[in-house]
């Protein structure tokens, strides 16, 4: 009898093997899946077919303490949180419950501003619309100036499209969403091959700051249903395409080089390519302080080795000319607020997806002060304090374009900093819904954000 049970059990467990190598790593978005190689979760803010903004305590998400308890762990190990990119889990569930929306997506009595306005403009967008259609071209060719722009707009319009979609999807529940991100995605993951010309690495930076963003959320939320070939192409067009082209980072204006390193970090979490990771945040924090001025540098800014600014004068000049410097003035400040505001977006970006992946930048490196002075800096003369005569020659051009959001935040509610001229400047912009480059809606996922 002994044999015959052992028998009948071996049998058993053969007849689930293939069942059990068949599931993958999302399979069911009634349960987390550890990997055992990475140890990552796959979250879920809830069941696409029947759970509302009510009901995002439930067991579907993973709470924000379980993420931070585990956070010192995961920074220490080859794992990755999901999703991991500018957004987490925490946050999204946050969001839900601030809009309070109904079964059909609709804002009701319990929404609450300023995700409530913030939202109706999301909802409302063409890059949200279910009609959206696809530019895909195998090579983007974009020149400076954008002369000549060959596909350059199409890409990153695409991109912010396949994001937009994807968090319509976490917010309201709805397939569709998810389905028309999915359809992005892929129509470019099966046609480009190649970027060119001299905004290449740019327009590379610009693009791929976005594509990871949606791919996270389409992974993590929707699971299973996201065909196992059409995120095996995606992937490959991450790393095959866009990593090989801003990994190595630039030597151009400071801002090229943080957006190209903010694409290679959200990438490398997508990809859960550590190797990846670590090099471009190692970019990343040498190109910070050679971008923003703190008085503790000395008299001269601090530079960046390959880029051979061995002289005053060579410094002055990269500076746009400037040669008084202050704390929390900016590379580019200079040149314009538009250019420095796209610098500050991308090392606020960075911090926030280095945070949710258990390294607080903001806290363990003086980035945090660099951010917290330049953006303080730049918006009391958003707020319309009269230019000095030593800065820029008395007047500045362009302007930030609403990307203080996500910096606001992580001083102002979640470290309690002062922060005056930065408030009056993000409340009186808000909804902040970003540019047509590489930011979006980011009132909406990060005001107020406790987590």
């Amino acid at each position: 009898m002994k044999c015959i049970s052992v028998t009948l059990a071996l049998s058993l467990i053969s007849s689930l093997l293939p069942l059990l190598a068949a599931s993958d790593a999302y399979a069911s978005p009634q349960r987390f899946e550890h990997r055992r190689r990475h140890q990552h979760v796959a979250v879920h803010v809830g069941d696409a077919q029947t759970t509302s903004g009510s009901a995002l305590a439930n067991k579907h998400v993973v709470s924000s303490e379980r993420a931070q308890t585990n956070s010192k762990t995961q920074a220490k190990s080859e794992a990755f949180t999901h999703p991991g990119v500018l957004v987490s889990n925490a946050q999204l569930r946050y969001v839900k419950s601030q809009l309070g929306l109904d079964q059909d997506g609709n804002l009701t009595t319990a929404s609450k501003t300023p995700w409530a306005t913030a939202y109706s403009h999301f909802i409302t967008a063409n890059y949200t619309s279910l009609s959206w259609a696809a530019s895909p071209r195998a090579n983007v060719e974009c020149g400076s100036y954008s002369n000549p722009n060959l596909g350059c707009t199409d890409e990153r319009q695409d991109a912010i499209a396949s994001y937009s979609l994807a968090l319509a999807y976490v917010l309201t529940d709805n397939d569709a969403y998810a389905k028309k991100a999915i359809e992005v995605m892929d129509a470019w993951a099966k046609t480009l091959q190649t970027h060119s010309n001299s905004n290449a690495p740019l327009q590379t930076g610009w693009a791929g700051a976005m594509w990871p963003k949606a791919g996270e959320l389409i992974r993590y939320y929707y699971g299973h249903k996201w065909p196992s070939s059409k995120q095996t192409r995606f992937q490959s067009m991450l790393r095959d395409i866009y990593l090989p082209t801003i990994i190595n980072g630039s030597m151009s204006n400071g801002n090229w080089e943080l957006v190209m390193m903010e694409a290679a970090i959200g990438i490398a979490v997508f990809l859960e390519d550590r190797s990846s990771y670590d090099k471009a945040m190692h970019t990343f924090q040498k190109r910070v302080p050679a971008y923003i001025y703190l008085a503790s540098d000395g008299s001269l800014p601090k530079t960046v080795p390959k880029q051979n600014l061995n002289s005053k004068d060579k410094i002055i000049a990269y500076w746009q000319g400037q040669s008084k410097f202050v704390s929390g003035l900016s590379q580019e400040t200079c040149r314009d607020f538009t250019h420095a505001g796209y610098g500050l977006a991308s090392i606020a970006n960075v911090a926030e997806t280095a945070r949710i992946q258990g390294n607080d930048i903001y806290q363990t490196t003086d980035l945090g002060k660099r951010l917290r002075r330049a953006l303080e800096f730049h918006t009391q003369y958003q707020n319309g304090e009269p230019v000095p005569s030593w800065l820029c020659n008395g007047a500045y051009a362009g302007d930030l374009e609403g990307m203080t959001e996500v910096g606001f935040n992580a001083f102002f509610f979640r470290a309690g900093k002062r922060m005056p001229q930065t408030r009056e400047y993000t409340v009186s912009r808000r909804p902040q819904a970003g540019n047509s480059l590489f930011l979006a809606w980011q009132t909406l996922t990060h005001a107020e954000q406790p987590n």
